[in-house]
């Protein structure tokens, strides 16, 4: 009855490599995103970044409640970067695997520093301001592909815009 159970138990194993090697564009974007790390601290501004976006369409109200809403690594002041917070973790020489294209099957490569899980462009806290210097609808955006600022974004505009959360760790 030994033999049957090893004989059993090395197929199953067989069949579980076979499966991990053979995983679906979806697939590796799953096991890709259950390991990337919880969160980073950028060593030059001390600043503690989420170690992936929320992953999904938001527009600007919803970013900053996801953000505001967070609870990782035990800290629940987390909130929506600055337009110059962002610009300051692009890395045009980073090269950090992302989602899985659907038209290409491939993971897209961001250029951001500590390798931050990226699933589209970023929404700021930044609201751009009309002459006379007051908030009008829209708010800036970063697109860690280009290391492009664009500030044209209405608020209410959801389609790829993400948001990436930030804290101040005191670390430096």
């Amino acid at each position: 009855m030994k033999w049957r159970a090893r004989i059993f138990l090395g197929l199953l194993f067989t069949f579980a490599v076979c499966a991990c090697a053979q995983l679906s564009p979806q697939g590796r974007e799953v096991k890709q995103q259950a390991e990337v790390r919880e969160y980073w601290v950028d060593p030059s501004t001390g600043l503690m970044w989420a170690g992936k976006d929320n992953g999904k369409d938001v527009t600007w109200p919803e970013a900053n409640k996801y953000c505001h809403d967070m609870r990782l690594a035990g800290y629940s002041d987390w909130r929506l970067a600055t337009i110059d917070e962002l610009q300051g973790i692009y890395d045009p020489a980073a090269e950090a695997l992302g989602r899985v294209s659907s038209q290409t099957g491939r993971p897209l490569r961001f250029h951001v520093k500590g390798n931050l899980f990226l699933t589209g462009d970023q929404w700021s806290s930044t609201r751009r301001n009309d002459d006379r210097g007051r908030p009008i609808g829209f708010a800036w955006r970063f697109d860690f592909n280009n290391g492009v600022r664009f500030g044209y974004d209405h608020l209410g505009y959801s389609r790829l815009k993400r948001a990436l959360c930030v804290r101040q760790s005191g670390e430096r």
